[in-house]
């Protein structure tokens, strides 16, 4: 039998490929219409009244972006990075009614899945590590808080800037003896 969280995510993805080629419109009708069927309370329009899909980073009058998304925009490396992002996320971006101010290992487990990022080996050492890592502070038994390191991440850094065309540390330094023999040669022409 499948992990509630597991069954969740499989049809958070389900509805999202049903609905991600459709129209606004068309998405505003499938979703009411289901929603009516399955006999649920209508989904209260984002705060500030902005239209779905509008990111506008999570403050006051801004709508939701989903994890997915967001986990695109800013691109995490490492599952540490991830880490950070999840944390990130629901500090700040999610509705505030579901903010929260620390992680744990279900946590991880949960948004690295919905985030289509892959877990990591040992999924419990992932706190941890970021921790090493200086992107969190311990808070209490398996919860981690993210710190100003991990928010700068976040905030500032992520998506880091790529090079053009060089891949790897080695590509990098070659580009460099390049560029320092060109420069010497020109100082003995």
């Amino acid at each position: 039998m499948s992990d509630p969280v597991d069954q969740e995510v499989d049809a958070i993805k389900t509805v999202l490929s049903a609905l991600l080629p459709l129209s606004e419109k068309a998405r505003i009708s499938v979703l009411d219409y289901v929603t009516r069927r399955l006999s649920m309370p209508a989904a209260s329009p984002p705060p500030g009244g902005n239209p779905p899909g509008q990111n506008g980073g999570g403050g006051a009058g801004a709508s939701v972006v989903h994890l997915k998304q967001f986990k695109e925009e800013k691109n995490p490396r490492s599952a540490n990075e991830m880490a950070a992002v999840v944390a990130y996320y629901l500090a700040n971006v999610v509705a505030p009614s579901e903010r929260k101010t620390t992680v744990n290992q279900k946590d991880l487990e949960t948004y690295f899945k919905i985030g289509s990022f892959p877990l990591p080996q040992y999924v419990r050492q992932t706190l941890p590590n970021a921790k090493n890592a200086g992107y969190f502070d311990l808070v209490g038994e398996g919860e981690y808080r993210l710190n100003a390191v991990g928010h700068n991440l976040v905030a500032h850094s992520l998506p880091h800037e790529r090079a053009p065309a060089a891949k790897g540390q080695g590509a990098r330094r070659a580009s460099t003896t390049k560029k320092k023999h060109r420069q010497s040669r020109k100082r003995s022409s």
